[in-house]
């Protein structure tokens, strides 16, 4: 298809994987570790460097048009997230980090079995294949460590306040162990998961595209917000604080201790942006140019307690999963599903990021012998991700299958895509063809 597209062959290929969070949702923006592990699934791009300053990206797929333009004149349009806008990020994050004008042109083709939308961070996956792609051709280097850290701030070009999560463990994952992800400074820890059961991930069929709405960036303003008035609660220079992190480690208390502040400090029922400037003593004009995104302005209400609430509890989960697998008792299981169990509650009920297919698709799983069952990604869509005990694999991909996939109209298209066990994978290559 290479040679139909561009009437040449490509000089080498770059894979970069998916992933699936197995805990810790919505806490990496926050400060906080987080334990993914990279899937098999992949995005792959055949690349030629060309003599032109023309940046030619077609996709195998043929719902996503061909694109063209010239390398030294990167427009990423933020109000649409298309496809070729993520590998725009990519080259763009290169490009700038290196300080480089006058870039080669290049021929790509980009091919992936993601799921788009689902949660798996295909979009993620496709930033990273291109940040390595252009440093590839420019024929550079940089440490897993730097990529990741480029392309997580390059793929805010296109509007999304991620963490780095998902460019951590694209480059930073090993084949056969999940990681512990933890930020500034970034770096990944080995989690050995039990050998006594897989992972499957399970598609709603729901789509959602964290670039397209604003949910996410709510919640990321949220979780400022709330880490602002708590740190002003408890005396500390607020203006500064940007994550809820933050303020545990400025006041050197637990993530328990942090539970009980935030139980004294906020309300539960929704701030409205006149009160949030009564509590900081900042004009609303002050709180929407220097502390909102500009997409978050015209918010009503922050609900501010519920999501710290999630934040302190979650990134308490991720730290007893670890230690769950590092103890391995002989309740490993059960235990580490209870634990997925209470972080999906939490995220439908305090930070209200599921949605009815989601929490159906848990219950179903559940019912046909998952251990723990769970959103995983962003939300409002996407995937499960489910702890299956591996004596209890086929039944119960043959029970969910029935039950959530044959008894609705659910795209059958996607089958293959919509219900799969999953391992640990390995992170992002350049391969040569051999």
């Amino acid at each position: 298809m290479f040679n139909s597209k561009f009437g040449s062959i490509p000089k080498f290929y770059v894979r970069a994987p998916g992933r699936v969070n197995i805990i810790g949702e919505h806490i990496d923006y926050c400060g906080y570790s987080v334990l993914p592990m990279a899937v098999e699934q992949d995005m792959l791009i055949a690349v030629e460097p060309v003599k032109t300053q023309t940046l030619q990206l077609a996709n195998t797929n043929p719902l996503y048009p061909d694109f063209s333009t010239s390398s030294n004149n990167i427009q990423i349009d933020k109000t649409k997230p298309l496809w070729h806008n993520y590998f725009l990020c990519g080259f763009k994050g290169i490009q700038e980090h290196f300080g480089l004008s006058n870039l080669t042109g290049m021929n790509c083709l980009v091919d992936g079995n993601i799921p788009p939308s689902s949660g798996l961070s295909s979009s993620s996956a496709l930033v990273c294949c291109a940040g390595l792609v252009t440093l590839t051709v420019l024929g550079m280097n940089l440490s897993k460590v730097e990529l990741a850290e480029i392309c997580a701030k390059s793929e805010r070009y296109i509007g999304t306040e991620g963490g780095g999560m998902d460019q951590s463990i694209s480059f930073l994952a090993e084949e056969g162990t999940a990681k512990l992800i933890e930020f500034s400074p970034l770096r990944a820890t080995d989690v050995k998961l039990p050998s006594e059961a897989v992972f499957v991930i399970a598609n709603s069929c729901v789509e959602m595209n964290k670039a397209a709405t604003s949910h996410f960036n709510i919640r990321v303003m949220e979780c400022r917000l709330a880490a602002k008035l708590l740190a002003k609660y408890r005396g500390l220079q607020w203006g500064k604080v940007l994550r809820l992190e933050e303020v545990q480690t400025k006041l050197g208390v637990s993530l328990e201790e942090m539970l009980w502040i935030t139980e004294d400090a906020l309300h539960p029922e929704p701030y409205s942006p006149e009160e949030v400037c009564r509590c900081l003593g900042i004009s609303l004009q002050e709180l929407r140019t220097q502390i909102l995104s500009p997409n978050t302005q015209d918010v009503p209400i922050f609900k501010l307690y519920q999501r710290a609430k999630h934040v302190y509890s979650e990134a308490a989960r991720v730290l007893q999963f670890k230690k769950i697998c590092e103890e391995a008792p002989d309740d490993t299981v059960q235990l580490l599903g209870e634990l997925m169990n209470q972080s999906h509650a939490s995220c439908r009920d305090m930070y209200e990021c599921s949605c009815p297919e989601l929490d159906q698709l848990v219950d179903i799983c559940r019912k046909f012998g998952a251990e723990g069952s769970r959103l995983t990604g962003a939300g409002w869509g996407g995937c499960t991700v489910s702890l299956v005990p591996a004596d209890k694999l086929t039944s119960f991909l043959a029970n969910v299958h029935q039950a959530y996939y044959q008894r609705s109209d659910r795209n059958l298209t996607f089958e293959k895509q919509s219900l799969f066990a999953t391992k640990p994978g390995g992170g992002a290559l350049v391969f040569l063809e051999a």
